[in-house]
């Protein structure tokens, strides 16, 4: 399935970036002439069964910098959709509806809160142009969907005690919380997205512009 390039273009817009001027990075990704997806969204049963999509059982490597993501739905009136990142555990709730098209907003959510978080406008421009791709899939790590259920109570609190619907308020507030699978790294999800960018990004930008 294909995310309309336009979207692409409307962040480049916004950042203030040329089309002539891009930094090439995720210009062109390994499944631009190819039948290969960039990323997957790993589903909760739940999640599925409003999505009403089929799912890929072959694993496919995503080419996305920040690699997959993990997804499930909270029930709240409006329904939502809470996506965590594999690889940081940066967490991103967005509106479910329409359910069909999730994969489709979710760059655009995504671009918002990495934007929020500081990171650079050559980062998430890779993101958004390595995202033109997509595939649904079954969950398949224990760990990060035990993370979906615990950032889905504290979502929940969080909403409550502060008397808030606003995603990305809350979205910002749940990157702070220490996270088991990260003690050993940057200990929440803000702290290693930050690291992330540090350690890996800068240096594979700054390898990048050498050639």
């Amino acid at each position: 399935m294909k995310l309309d390039p336009s979207l692409l273009r409307l962040w480049l817009v916004i950042s203030g970036t040329s089309l002539d001027k891009r930094t090439g990075y995720g210009a062109k990704t390994q499944c631009e002439n190819s039948n290969c997806m960039t990323f997957t969204i790993h589903c909760t049963k739940k999640l599925l069964d409003r999505v009403k999509l089929p799912t890929n059982t072959t694993p496919s490597m995503s080419t996305t910098y920040l690699g997959n993501w993990y997804a499930t739905a909270l029930f709240w009136k409006p329904q939502i959709a809470l996506l965590i990142n594999e690889r940081t555990l940066l967490p991103v709730l967005m509106p479910l509806a329409p359910a069909s098209e999730l994969a489709l907003r979710f760059p655009e959510h995504l671009a918002s809160l990495l934007f929020a978080h500081g990171a650079p406008h050559a980062l998430i421009e890779r993101e958004l142009s390595a995202m033109l791709d997509f595939q649904y899939g079954k969950t398949a790590n224990r760990s990060l969907v035990g993370m979906l259920n615990q950032f889905t109570y504290l979502a929940e609190g969080y909403r409550e005690y502060n008397q808030t619907t606003d995603l990305h308020w809350l979205s910002m507030k749940l990157s702070e919380t220490p996270c088991s699978p990260l003690y050993k790294r940057a200990i929440s999800p803000d702290r290693e997205l930050r690291r992330f960018i540090e350690a890996e990004w800068t240096i594979t930008a700054a390898n990048d512009q050498q050639y």
